[in-house]
């Protein structure tokens, strides 16, 4: 029997960066799903992608109902900006487009969250 040995795994290609610190943030499946996928699209010079929910959702297995919800609780922890597009029909008509998504500093969403829990400690200290 021949021995078969796996190919070699090139440390930048095919991969992207999850940093180690959003398990510090207590998120949800479905919130590290959707902020993963974020971070698989962005652009890493400007920290921007523009994904449609409905995009995001083929992607992650989610209704689009159910990522505006992941992705208005990122929004609310610091992980991602979220900014309204709009986009010119053929015709000259402005609608509406995807949102603009910035990924935000961990350590932004990290101070937040500590922040959070301080607030929380001394509400429960003060009962």
């Amino acid at each position: 029997m021949r021995y078969k040995r796996h190919p070699k795994r090139d440390a930048i290609k095919n991969y992207f960066p999850l940093p180690n610190k959003i398990f510090a943030l207590r998120l949800s499946a479905g919130e590290i799903s959707v902020y993963s996928y974020l971070l698989y699209l962005e652009n890493r010079k400007t920290f921007q992608c523009w994904p449609s929910y409905n995009t995001i959702g083929k992607a992650v297995a989610m209704s689009q109902n159910t990522v505006r919800k992941y992705v208005m609780a990122l929004e609310e922890k610091a992980l991602i900006r979220t900014e309204p597009t709009s986009v010119y029909t053929k015709s000259g008509q402005k609608r509406n487009g995807s949102l603009l998504y910035t990924i935000r500093p961990i350590q932004e969403a990290l101070d937040l969250f500590y922040e959070r829990q301080m607030a929380q400690a001394e509400l429960a200290a003060q009962r």
